[in-house]
């Protein structure tokens, strides 16, 4: 079946009177508009956690520049109290202090603050935001299940633009699923399958699993078919991600756009109820708080693909908290590859010569006359990044790159990408990859997909050496693959750039291209 998710959305028109600065359109995050989004701050009240996120960066791909979470289990014991978990609530009025202070020595006008499951259903919920906005000033959001189903949705939008599927949020005391489709969320439903209620339930297992057997398959009812992607947001279902990691021997740690198929779910659920539970916790890097949680959550995992039936299941590590960020973008900038718009803003901050990247792809694009969209798109993103690790030694410079591509947080991109990503930059400044501490990584990939990487990086490596002004055209690559014939014309005002090392490492690329080469002159 053909993956959509993976498909970046057709750019928007330009603007009119903006030059055309290629295949994917004017950065937005240098309009005015979308740098007021530059620095965002939201905390999120959950039946578990407490967690404040800052973000920043490009607008439309913000890094992480704070992220704090207080484990409070509000929601611990509401089942038999109605109330909050005395216990919690004090923690969590303790943290809603400290990221008020936070959000002050960080010079934010503002935090947004929602409250979820265990808040609206605490009959003491109101009286805890009324506590905290006395203390604090910060106002607390009580939103529905409903609308905590639409927000955790968005905020996979906000990692697959034009995502399709089911998206299902599990947190202390509920679990929602949202309906995905066309990157607009559809219908959305609400349940109390928080693991913190579930174990609660009297009775034991047998009657745990009755009830999620019974409220999943009503779930089902509601939402009807959904067979494509199951998309898992929230942290018991990034926690049994790890695991599920660990029991695959899985090489590369990135939770986010990690898959699993129902197979694998089952086997890792089986894991889960079979082994010691401490010695699992220590071998996957889970918290003993989470880890409490864990074997209920997978209970409800194991129910709902089987109920569900998806055609694969994706890890996000973006949610209610992104979605709040995504609720405040403009359409236009909703529209934006996240990918390209974080390797955008990496090139504006750290390369030699920012807009290089540009000239660099145009330069090499002769090679990729066939390519794909998605193919063409890593390549982009891959001359974007082309020089951003410029300030690392040059004996680590190529593993840096290969760390920094496959390790960021980057949306957009599945874990096969990443690590074609990376071997491209790598082999912009190596062009070996052997010997290194990634080899286990490279297997991800097969080797046509490797060999073509390596293609990728030494065209770079080539085109970075005539350091062309983006401004000027002085020369290009012709490329005829029928022929394996790979032609340079060059200027006459550009040969002096065409060294003994700029020979080399053309020879290198045509080496890779199986080609012959012919230099040729053009007039400017």
């Amino acid at each position: 079946m053909a993956d959509r998710t993976d498909t970046p959305p057709p750019s928007p028109v330009p603007e009119t009177g903006v030059a055309d600065l290629g295949l994917f359109g004017k950065p937005l995050f240098l309009d005015p508009s979308a740098r007021a989004l530059a620095r965002v701050g939201v905390v999120d009240v959950g039946s578990n956690s407490v967690r404040l996120v800052v973000f920043d960066g490009a607008a439309r791909s913000p890094a992480y520049f704070y992220n704090e979470k207080i484990m409070c289990a509000l929601g611990a014991g509401m089942a038999e109290t109605g109330h909050l978990s005395p216990d919690g609530r004090v923690r969590a009025l303790s943290a809603m202090r400290r990221f008020s202070k936070l959000s002050q020595s960080m010079g934010l006008s503002e935090l947004t603050v929602v409250a979820t499951a265990a808040v609206r259903d605490a009959s003491d919920g109101r009286d805890f935001c009324d506590e905290v906005q006395r203390e604090t000033g910060l106002k607390i959001w009580v939103i529905d299940g409903e609308e905590e189903a639409r927000l955790s949705a968005q905020g996979v939008l906000l990692g697959w633009p034009g995502a399709y599927g089911l998206v299902c949020d599990i947190g202390g005391s509920s679990m929602e699923l949202a309906e995905i489709s066309g990157g607009r969320v559809g219908k959305r439903v609400t349940s109390a399958l928080g693991p913190l209620k579930l174990r609660d339930i009297k009775g034991g297992a047998k009657a745990r699993q009755t009830q999620i057997k019974s409220v999943i398959e009503g779930l089902a009812e509601k939402m009807g078919a959904q067979r494509d992607r199951l998309f898992l947001v929230g942290g018991s279902w990034r926690a049994i991600a790890r695991i599920d990691m660990v029991r695959r021997g899985y090489p590369l740690h990135v939770l986010h756009e990690y898959r699993m198929t129902p197979t694998s779910v089952r086997e890792t659920v089986k894991h889960i109820q079979t082994s010691d539970h401490e010695e699992l916790r220590k071998i996957s890097g889970v918290s003993s708080s989470r880890m409490a949680l864990v074997p209920f959550a997978a209970e409800v995992l194991s129910r709902l693909v089987k109920t569900f039936k998806p055609n694969d299941i994706a890890i996000s590590s973006y949610g209610i908290r992104e979605g709040m960020l995504y609720e405040q973008m403009p359409q236009r900038l909703r529209d934006r590859d996240p990918l390209i718009e974080a390797c955008r803003f990496a090139e504006a901050k750290d390369a030699r010569s920012p807009g290089f990247g540009k000239a660099l792809f145009d330069f090499i694009l002769p090679l990729y006359k066939s390519a794909s969209p998605q193919r063409k798109r890593l390549v982009k993103a891959a001359c974007l990044l082309h020089d951003v690790s410029w300030r690392a030694h040059p004996d680590y410079r190529a593993e840096v790159c290969f760390d920094n591509a496959t390790r960021a947080n980057l949306g957009g991109l599945k874990h096969a990408e990443r690590i074609y990503l990376g071997l491209a930059l790598l082999h912009r400044y190596s062009n070996k990859r052997e010997n290194t501490r990634f080899e286990d990584l490279y297997e991800m990939v097969d080797e046509k997909t490797r060999n073509e990487a390596e293609i990728l990086g030494k065209a770079m490596r080539f085109g970075a050496m005539l350091w062309m002004n983006p401004e000027e055209e002085r020369g290009h690559l012709r490329w005829f693959p029928k022929k394996k014939l790979l032609e340079l014309w060059l200027t006459d005002d550009m040969m002096p750039l065409f060294g003994e090392v700029a020979e080399a490492r053309l020879n290198s690329l045509a080496l890779s291209l199986g080609a012959e080469v012919q230099l040729k002159t053009c007039k400017k």
